[in-house]
């Protein structure tokens, strides 16, 4: 079995989800049809742009399309879990286009692995990071009012195969996030790495960071459970 990074480095929106969904009916049909296929995880950034996910409310966007024009961000409904949230330069975009039974996960324990691994990269930048119960993606003091959001996580999954994944702040511009109810919460905030630790943090390196919690992770798990 065998899992590809692959880097896009800065893509729009659009070119990402048609490439993305490609290769995820082609693991599909692959598995179907008996044929060998890659695991891919995919990182990437995106220009600035708002995705609403199947369970999302319209009202949590808070621009029109002439407001979402003005600040060079467009909007896309799209078919992941979640409400709605945010990409835009400076953020870590991961996308997972894995058979979760070659790993011997669900879909819960495959969440709750993307989040162990973004939950030990920040433990890497001295950042306390953790969860926060019936709230998806990675906190930072989670269980106080100062909570605030440092990574999303929305992933769609079919016949075990997954695509989509998390968005991790990094150098993020978390303006954009006051036009939106992030992930539909309107009493908590958001942060990045540069928030936190008053510097900006290289891109390159923090991909390092998550590629290597993430192997390290999958290959725990098939080593606990056989290929």
């Amino acid at each position: 079995m065998k899992t590809v990074f692959v880097d896009w480095s800065l893509i729009p929106y659009a070119e990402a989800w048609k490439r993305q969904t490609e290769w995820f009916d082609g693991v599909v049909r692959a598995k179907a049809q008996g044929e060998p296929y890659e695991n891919r995880i995919i990182m990437c950034e995106h220009p600035h742009v708002y995705t609403l996910g199947r369970s999302g409310k319209e009202n949590n966007m808070l621009l029109d399309d002439r407001q979402l024009e003005a600040i060079h961000a467009t909007l896309y409904h799209i078919d992941r879990g979640g409400d709605i949230t945010y990409h835009g330069p400076g953020q870590l975009v991961c996308y997972p286009i894995l058979n979760l039974e070659d790993f011997r996960l669900g879909l819960k324990e495959y969440v709750h692995l993307l989040e162990e691994a973004v939950i030990r990269v920040c433990s890497s930048y001295g950042i306390g990071a953790g969860r926060l119960e019936k709230a998806t993606g990675v906190w930072l003091e989670g269980d106080t009012p100062r909570a605030r959001k440092i990574c999303a996580i929305g992933v769609r999954s079919s016949h075990y195969v997954t695509m989509h994944g998390l968005a991790l702040n990094v150098n993020t511009d978390l303006r954009y996030f006051s036009y939106i109810h992030p992930c539909g919460f309107i009493d908590k905030g958001v942060t990045s790495l540069r928030q936190e630790l008053k510097r900006d943090v290289p891109m390159d390196e923090v991909k390092r960071r998550l590629e290597d919690e993430l192997r390290t992770l999958f290959r725990c798990q098939v080593a606990r459970y056989g290929a």
